[in-house]
């Protein structure tokens, strides 16, 4: 019997790490306090990531670190105390795309390497010179279509992990420029400010600006594997990435808790049919659209936003669950968007089915009864019988 499928999700800061994993995720990738490329992240403290080991551990869970930066001279003897710290807090794995960090790890710690989709690893040959280094797993670059990930599954005999949910690149597996060269921010070492999703003026020739409807940007849309989810399974992948350390508390949740109900409904029934309420849930947790990109080997214009497009805030997060109280039958919640009474919402989380519930009576933290919750992060109680938990969440139906 094949070893389940992993199904791993980003966490850019503690509460993130707990409720990923709380939402279903088997394990999840972190960015620790130095050499890794989501520099303006809020990324891990040495006690964050000891603590998030634990917790991830007491749960049979894994954590991995994400030590992907692109080295230079002045970096490299920060990479032996680093290495060895990461070793001491008992991490599951570290990715890497540097071969001089893979070297070192290797051949002075005992930590587990997987390769970065940094190393844009697309084919066979590649593969097997990775698997020769000795990293025990490979992150294949997003650029890699169905047919070519089975090549490599076939060819060579090591762990691969693809990513199957989240933004993408204009470059190839994030090897771009434009932030360097536009706004001096490296975006291979973990400072890119977003160039391809700027509004740009196109020039003819005679560098004559044409003149369109809409300002000209070359954005990828947003990837998203749901309706593939049972060939990538059935293909023999070890591992399934969400991208997004950047990403939101209530996006980790949503994204990672529809995978986990999708993947799991594959293992109970030996089969998936693909789910348009799953596929209608993520859509709305996002603000881009979302395509198969390069798996289906249909890699056209419809995968990029090459005349404008509209990005609107979502507002369907409401709220979280800090705590209920069983007697009273009252929730305490933590407002995130505007919501009334009489709205219709949904509650869920990772131990019961989605709730659908109409907001009736509201109180503030003092008990008075109030119809409107319009203040960032104010504190209300509301009354409802189910029975709910902290960290379950709110969203507008």
């Amino acid at each position: 019997m094949k070893k389940r499928i992993e199904l791993l999700a980003p966490a850019g800061d503690l509460e993130r790490l707990k409720v990923a994993l709380m939402y279903g995720a088997d394990a999840v990738y972190i960015g620790g306090y130095v050499l890794n490329l989501r520099a303006n992240a809020i990324n891990f403290t040495l006690d964050d990531i000891k603590e998030g080991v634990k917790f991830a551990h007491s749960l049979k869970k894994r954590v991995y670190v994400t030590v992907n930066i692109l080295l230079h001279n002045q970096e490299l003897n920060l990479v032996s105390d680093y290495l060895k710290t990461l070793e001491e807090c008992q991490v599951d794995a570290i990715i890497v795309s540097d071969p001089a960090i893979i070297d070192y790890a290797l051949k002075n710690t005992n930590l587990e390497v997987h390769l970065s989709t940094q190393s844009c690893t697309l084919n066979i040959e590649s593969a097997k010179f990775w698997k020769e280094q000795g990293v025990s797993r490979i992150v294949l670059g997003r650029e890699c279509s169905q047919d070519e990930i089975n090549d490599i599954l076939n060819n060579v005999e090591i762990e691969i992990e693809t990513f199957i949910h989240g933004a993408m690149c204009a470059g190839y597996s994030g090897r771009c420029v434009m932030s360097n060269f536009l706004t001096n921010r490296d975006a291979n070492r973990g400072g890119c400010s977003q160039i391809c999703r700027w509004d740009f003026d196109l020039l003819d020739q005679n560098y004559n600006e044409i003149k369109g409807d809409k300002p000209f940007t070359f954005c990828s849309k947003d990837l998203s594997m749901l309706r593939y989810l049972p060939d990538m399974i059935d293909m023999g992948i070890s591992s399934l990435k969400i991208e997004g350390r950047m990403r939101s508390l209530y996006y980790i949740a949503t994204v990672v808790s529809i995978y986990r109900k999708a993947i799991d409904e594959y293992y109970e029934n030996n089969s998936y049919t693909y789910n348009k309420e799953y596929e209608r849930i993520l859509r709305r947790c996002a603000n881009r659209d979302s395509v198969p990109q390069f798996f289906n080997g249909i890699y056209d214009s419809t995968c990029s936003y090459y005349n404008g497009r509209v990005e609107v805030s979502n507002q369907d997060f409401l709220g979280i669950v800090l705590d209920y109280d069983k007697v009273k039958k009252i929730a305490t919640i933590e407002q995130r968007n505007y919501f009334k009474k009489g709205d219709v919402v949904e509650i869920f989380g990772p131990n019961h089915e989605t709730i659908t519930y109409v907001i009736d009576r509201i109180y503030d933290e003092d008990n008075n009864i109030i119809d409107v919750v319009r203040h960032p992060r104010q504190i209300v109680k509301i009354e409802i019988d189910n029975f709910l938990e902290k960290y379950d969440l709110i969203r507008i139906k």
